[in-house]
């Protein structure tokens, strides 16, 4: 599988995506064969879930985009309540529901769908954490982040990741939304924003 430069990762065996901490800390889970997938690297989810720690038990995750799940299983392993994953292809949600059984991971629903159909459509509730993570060549983010705002999923105080190629302007944000932490790491820029609701 070819992967960005920047994204790729040492430690972790080829087509395998490894859990950085929490209960199922180093657990090797199956990647998805699908163009363009790009798990978040290891390092990148060690530093966001640094900057998340004091607000990622019992929180209530979306992860669109999920791909193969790195950000969702990563906030589950580490207490998250919940995470809804939303993706609209078929072979990365047939792993990603592999994953999720192998894990037995509680708390996890898997959506396969559209994000932005999944946004226009009624939420049964808001969310405390969403991730941000659509395919870099679509640049996606700017409408992303409007579609949220308007969307009614965020909750009072909520915090949403973004990750992009650095080589990208950084997105628009709607009122309320104030960056917290950034960082590039390699080809990519990421960072956790604030939401005021």
């Amino acid at each position: 599988m070819t992967k960005r430069p920047g994204t790729g990762n040492k430690k972790s065996l080829p087509g395998r995506l490894r859990i950085v901490a929490g209960n199922w800390r180093s657990r090797l889970l199956e990647i998805a064969d699908v163009p363009g997938l790009r798990p978040t690297s290891e390092r990148v989810r060690e530093t966001l879930f640094n900057w998340l720690a004091p607000r990622i038990e019992g929180a209530r995750c979306l992860d669109l985009f999920a791909g193969t799940g790195a950000l969702g299983l990563e906030a589950l392993s580490r207490h998250a309540a919940e995470c809804v994953f939303v993706e609209n292809s078929s072979s990365a949600v047939h792993v990603l529901e592999r994953n999720v059984k192998t894990l037995d991971a509680g708390g996890a629903t898997i959506i396969e769908g559209d994000a932005k159909s999944f946004l226009g459509s009624a939420s049964p509730h808001s969310f405390d954490i969403i991730f941000l993570d659509p395919p870099f060549s679509a640049d996606l983010l700017d409408e992303l982040c409007r579609l949220v705002a308007e969307s009614g999923v965020l909750a009072a105080d909520a915090r949403v990741y973004l990750e992009q190629d650095r080589a990208q302007q950084p997105p628009e944000l709607p009122p309320g939304w104030n960056v917290f932490r950034e960082k590039t790491t390699g080809q990519v820029r990421y960072s956790l924003v604030e939401v005021s609701v």
